[in-house]
């Protein structure tokens, strides 16, 4: 790859600034300054530096965030805050988006990444990712609602889901449960408990296939470790 690229990539500017600093000879490839912007390096063999600071190149990134309700799932808007907007300089600089969506005003898990084909492998319907989500709905919660998500309910759309499996953790007046999609239709939680009478009045994603929510509070987010990615890219689901 062009040393031009590999910088502009991680950041350091626009390919003319990225050319001032090779004209500087602030850049140096395996100890041998370097000034030719078209000068080809294996990033994976051959050390980068610029200024003495080692450059650690990487072409995706994949994030990890707890998404706080009231920030929308886009890369942009003119009204709401977006995920993006609460990301670093450092992850900014890969231009990652969000892989599906949350509804503004629900929160927890949502990866974020630069890589496309991962994001289109999670997020195909052939695939069948699950998801998982815990709510509180307003209305006791029954064995029939478990048995009607069992077999997949018509939406007001006419739409009938997938079957999901719905696990109550608390009856009441408001009751607590946990569900696990395989879809991911607009606004489908929601619509399924609409479905059989209820209303949903919180919800929380905190699963998305091998990934798990953890302990991150809203608003933050942490890069994957390699581990985690690979698990994502050999992802199977069994059906």
């Amino acid at each position: 790859m062009r040393i031009d690229k590999i910088l502009s990539n991680m950041g350091y500017g626009s390919r003319k600034e990225v050319k001032k600093l090779l004209k500087e000879g602030a850049v140096q490839v395996d100890g041998v300054p370097v000034k030719d912007a078209k000068q080809h390096v294996d990033v994976n063999e051959q050390e980068v530096t610029v200024h003495g600071e080692v450059v650690e190149y990487k072409e995706f990134v994949y994030l990890l965030m707890h998404k706080p309700p009231g920030v929308i799932s886009a890369t942009e808007d003119d009204v709401h805050e977006t995920v993006i907007d609460l990301l670093e300089h450092e992850d900014l600089i890969f231009e990652p988006f969000p892989v599906g969506r949350l509804d503004i005003d629900t929160e927890g898990l949502l990866l974020l990444t630069n890589d496309g084909h991962l994001s289109h492998q999670l997020l195909s319907p052939k695939k069948h990712v699950p998801k998982k989500y815990y709510a509180h709905v307003r209305g006791r919660v029954t064995e029939e609602d478990i048995e009607a998500f069992r077999k997949g309910v018509v939406l007001d759309d006419d739409y009938e889901t997938k079957p999901a499996e719905l696990t109550i953790l608390r009856r009441g007046e408001t009751s607590e449960i946990e569900l696990i999609l395989t879809e991911g239709k607009f606004h489908q939680v929601k619509r399924m408990f609409e479905a059989v009478g209820k209303k949903v009045t919180y919800l929380k994603r905190t699963e998305m296939g091998p990934l798990t929510l953890g302990d991150l509070e809203l608003g933050e987010y942490r890069e994957l470790t390699d581990e985690e990615v690979q698990q994502l890219k050999e992802y199977r689901v069994e059906v």
